[in-house]
């Protein structure tokens, strides 16, 4: 492979995954006052209507479109788009600016979802390294919430439902990228990256009709805009397609590496925006975490 190309690539990886790192510390949790479905449409809307000014033609797959191909779209935009997005951001919410490093290292999490549901689905063989660093991976998380304490779900502290929910986005992303296997063996980047985008914007745009979330128009203020607006430039579709450049350059376990910069870059930037740290446990449950996560990421090479 082109060590240029492969240089560029894993610069845009990383810079893309510091982008994601300053969104989950920095950005959408000063959304917090209003609603998450909301605030999940609105993520979705805006970064949507700015594809549609240089993505238009991708609209033409729609008269080509198989049933099999609406139901898997619609399913990656189901757990990657609503599910996932639904999750990290109550998750976010809940903590307060209290433990925001912990809930996005625990999203990093998804490998373990997507590697036992593509065993599942897509008849993958599991491989036995793969339970041990899995089990250890799900073991340090524990420790990263909990340290040596055991769950009181009594104290009043949101910090486990937090936890919760950043697990059920872990498995949303995980479930998601199982599913955008199916649509990228047919379709570009381009073309799945923004019919997500769309069909997420439909699915949100139904619950909050549902729910009648829509009054929180009246009440975002223009800081929120202001955010919203930051977020659907950069880390919103900016962002992914920067990932995206990066990623058809380089080798899965150079991606990975490279993704680290997303849980490095959170600690960073929750320390010198909100002056929060975790303690020595959860360094070093962290640090093992991340290690599993890499080993879960690398090629068997034995036979």
């Amino acid at each position: 492979m082109d060590r240029r190309n492969t240089i560029i690539g894993a610069i845009a990886v990383s810079i893309a995954s510091m982008m994601w790192g300053f969104d989950g510390v920095v950005l959408t949790p000063r959304l917090y006052n209003l609603n998450v479905t909301y605030v999940v449409f609105i993520l979705h809307l805006i970064p949507f209507v700015i594809m549609n000014t240089f993505l238009y033609k991708e609209y033409k797959y729609l008269k080509t479109f198989t049933s099999q191909d609406y139901l898997i779209f619609f399913l990656v935009a189901l757990f990657g788009g609503a599910i996932g997005t639904l999750s990290i951001v109550k998750a976010l919410f809940l903590v307060n600016f209290k433990q925001l490093t912990v809930v996005v290292l625990l999203q990093k999490l998804q490998p373990v979802f997507a590697i036992s549901l593509a065993t599942i689905l897509l008849k993958e063989k599991l491989q036995k390294r793969f339970l041990v660093w899995a089990a250890v991976a799900l073991i340090a998380s524990y420790f990263l919430v909990f340290g040596f304490n055991l769950p009181d779900f009594n104290n009043g502290d949101n910090t486990i439902y937090a936890a919760l929910f950043a697990l059920l986005a872990a498995f949303a992303f995980g479930s998601s990228t199982v599913f955008s296997k199916k649509v990228l063996n047919k379709y570009s980047f381009q073309a799945s990256t923004f019919f997500r985008y769309g069909i997420t914007t439909i699915i949100m745009l139904v619950i909050i009709l549902i729910a009648g979330s829509y009054d929180q128009f009246a009440i975002t203020t223009n800081e929120n805009w202001m955010f919203f607006l930051i977020i659907g430039f950069t880390t919103g579709s900016g962002a992914i397609f920067l990932y995206y450049f990066g990623l058809i350059r380089i080798r899965a376990i150079i991606a990975t590496i490279c993704e680290l910069f997303f849980p490095v870059s959170a600690i960073i930037f929750d320390y010198i925006f909100n002056h929060k740290t975790l303690n020595t446990v959860q360094w070093i449950a962290a640090a093992i975490m991340i290690f599993a996560i890499i080993k879960l990421n690398q090629p068997n090479n034995k036979k």
